[in-house]
């Protein structure tokens, strides 16, 4: 099965991603797999309590996972995975689409705010698109959901 791929963060453009992605795989049989990434410096300040703060922020991924979860499977029938890496953020993607041979689309949300799209989308079509496995769908952060729906 083809599965979209979409990094999960809290930015707006993220929702977007995460809308068109469902979409299109209810429209084509695929899944949708979400990438939650813990950067390095979340838990580097104390060593001592490095584990603890690795522990929580595993904790908040899995929360938003499960709130976005629910929305695939109630509005779109699709039971998305969730898949956590730590590390900075282009090089997990890149990893993670090494790692599962069933990922088919990277889809990444460009931001709205007329600021460029955003630094891992900026990161990952200069540096990468040429060199990846996969096709990158970048969503621009400015569509409505309407729009979403009809272009799917």
């Amino acid at each position: 099965m083809r599965k979209f791929l979409v990094v999960m963060d809290e930015s707006p453009e993220f929702l977007n991603a995460l809308r068109f992605a469902a979409i299109r795989a209810k429209k084509t049989g695929g899944g949708v797999e979400i990438l939650g990434i813990i950067a390095p410096e979340e838990f580097q300040h104390w060593i001592g309590v490095g584990e603890a703060m690795r522990q929580e922020a595993r904790e908040r991924i899995e929360a938003h996972f499960e709130i976005f979860a629910k929305w695939m499977r109630d509005n779109e029938n699709i039971d998305p995975e969730l898949v956590i890496r730590e590390g900075e953020k282009a090089t997990e993607v890149l990893a993670q689409i090494e790692a599962d041979p069933e990922v088919g689309v990277l889809v990444l949300g460009a931001g709205a705010s007329g600021e460029g799209p955003g630094p891992l989308v900026s990161q990952l079509v200069a540096r990468h698109s040429g060199t990846l496995s996969v096709p990158i769908t970048v969503v621009p952060g400015g569509l409505t959901k309407e729009r979403i729906y009809e272009i799917s």
